[in-house]
């Protein structure tokens, strides 16, 4: 895990904003999907209610049944602006109405496994430095497989745990490859996970920040912010939240929280 200097922490108000889109085109409206009797919506809420840094959450969403649905099981929701053309201009439509929080994390609506440890550290990350506009975090890779996977972004960072750069390439290249390479301890290769904590007032500011070059070639938006100079820490944690992106990740989601329930009920009785 990065550490950071405690004498720059401050206390900082935080919240969650987890934008939530109806339309998905691997898996249609899979934020309704309620198999295991609740909305996924509604798993990821609860899963991000775990933390204990963040003061309250909220939905930001395109849509009315998405928003009826949150109202339902008693969510803190917003409607955004249909047109709005990703999932950081969503949370930040909500976070200009937030102007009581000084940091506002992203959480995506298909997380329903989101660790509220991995929500704490990253907010962490920004009270205790406070020369950073961003955090988000990072996983060991252990598989030459996942290395090498495009839809796998990889992350590299300095010895302060702040981003040099992300990609879908495999980086750092090894000159000369080693499967011990992929053993080591510290890590040698990242994972980038896709949770970002952003100062708010950066946050409101960053859809004005001009596209990177760098950022249309590898279509990763947290280019852009380091293109712009801005720095971008990194959190490190033993494993990844599984996101839904198809119906075979979505049966799987349903089968571990059938089993957990059961596992449950047995230790009940």
């Amino acid at each position: 895990m990065s550490t950071a200097d405690p004498n720059l922490r401050l206390p900082a108000r935080s919240c969650v904003v987890i934008p939530a889109r109806l339309a998905s085109t691997r898996l249609p409206q899979k934020l309704l999907l309620s198999e295991t009797g609740k909305p996924l919506i509604q798993h990821t809420f609860e899963a991000v209610q775990q933390a204990r840094r963040p003061e309250t959450v909220w939905v930001a969403t395109d849509h009315r049944e998405i928003e009826s649905v949150v109202r339902a099981f008693g969510g803190n929701v917003e409607m955004t602006d249909p047109a709005a053309s990703s999932g950081t201009d969503r949370v930040a439509e909500v976070a200009a109405r937030l102007n009581q929080f000084d940091i506002i994390v992203n959480v995506q609506g298909d997380e329903p496994e989101i660790s509220g440890a991995a929500i704490d550290l990253a907010i962490e990350l920004l009270e205790q430095n406070q020369q950073a506009t961003m955090s988000t975090l990072a996983t060991p890779i252990r598989s030459r497989t996942q290395l090498e996977d495009p839809s796998c972004v990889k992350v590299v960072f300095d010895q302060a745990f702040r981003a040099m750069y992300f990609s879908r390439a495999p980086i750092p290249w090894p000159r000369q490859w080693n499967d011990d390479l992929l053993q080591q301890t510290p890590a040698c290769f990242h994972q980038h996970i896709g949770l970002y904590a952003y100062r708010r007032e950066f946050l409101l500011q960053l859809a004005s920040l001009p596209v990177a070059p760098m950022e249309n070639l590898e279509c990763l938006e947290q280019l852009r912010v380091l293109n712009a100079g801005n720095e971008i820490l990194v959190g490190v944690i033993d494993h990844a939240a599984i996101g839904i992106d198809t119906q075979a990740d979505y049966q799987a989601f349903v089968k571990r929280v059938q089993q957990a329930s059961a596992q449950s009920r047995r230790g009940g009785s």
